[in-house]
């Protein structure tokens, strides 16, 4: 894999903790807000409650995954099925057990030392990547719910850690659509809601490869919660215009 310098000892583990209790209050406000979960989200056959027993389980997989090793299961289970039974909860206690379970999270996350791996589904991780890949799944089933709703999901800061996953999958990217990795790295420049610049690899005036956008419209397209007409990413260069393509932070 190409190095484009995303080396996550060089994030503040507590930092990214912070910043992924806060995108999970931020959804609980609205979510709580709303006392019918019955409505379908663009994920299909999925309500707002399944959105919620979704991430409430995979929440409960962390805390199994980082306190007790040896009882997490790293075969995958249907994520249908399990969202299903969350979303058949009455709304109180679903709600409740979320709650519970992302606090459970970010004190195991905050406890245990960043660089330690403990397993899960695929591979082994460390704190330092599952709080962001925690915040980026936050993030991404919270745009669903805002989208079936009508609301606009308000971009912060907090983008930054999902594009930061985004260009860390590139690799991802090409592999699941079964093509060769690019051989000359990408330059990534994304403008953040603030109007702030954030970038990864060579310098984009000096490569034939790069993509230039807002970072809301990447983290919609390697979510896959956009398509890429979708949006107004720019790609100059053949792999950077198939990157845009396939792009994905997650199988």
């Amino acid at each position: 894999m190409l190095n484009y310098g995303l080396d996550m000892s060089e994030l503040d583990s507590w930092f990214i903790v912070d910043a992924l209790v806060a995108e999970g209050e931020e959804l609980d406000a609205l979510v709580s807000a709303r006392d019918d979960w019955t409505r379908a989200t663009p994920a299909t056959g999925w309500t707002i409650a399944h959105q919620i027993a979704h991430l409430a389980a995979a929440d409960a997989d962390v805390v199994t995954a980082i306190r007790t090793p040896d009882a997490f299961d790293p075969v995958p289970t249907d994520s249908d099925v399990v969202a299903a039974a969350g979303a058949a909860k009455p709304r109180a206690a679903l709600l409740e057990e979320w709650r519970a379970g992302r606090a459970e999270v970010a004190s195991a996350l905050y406890d245990i030392e960043p660089d330690r791996a403990f397993p899960w589904i695929g591979a082994e991780v460390t704190a330092q990547l599952m709080a962001p890949l925690r915040l980026m799944e936050t993030w991404a089933h919270g745009q669903d719910i805002y989208d079936a709703l009508g609301t606009k999901h308000p971009p912060t800061a907090r983008l930054q850690l999902v594009a930061y996953l985004g260009v860390a999958g590139l690799g991802l990217s090409f592999h699941a659509a079964g093509l060769p990795f690019p051989e000359e790295q990408i330059s990534v420049e994304l403008t953040g809601p603030e109007g702030e610049l954030w970038s990864w690899g060579p310098d984009p005036y000096e490569t034939d490869q790069r993509i230039q956008g807002s970072a809301e419209d990447f983290c919609l397209l390697v979510t896959r919660r956009r398509r890429r007409a979708e949006t107004r990413l720019t790609a100059v260069g053949e792999d950077a215009d198939t990157w845009l393509g396939v792009a994905r932070v997650f199988l």
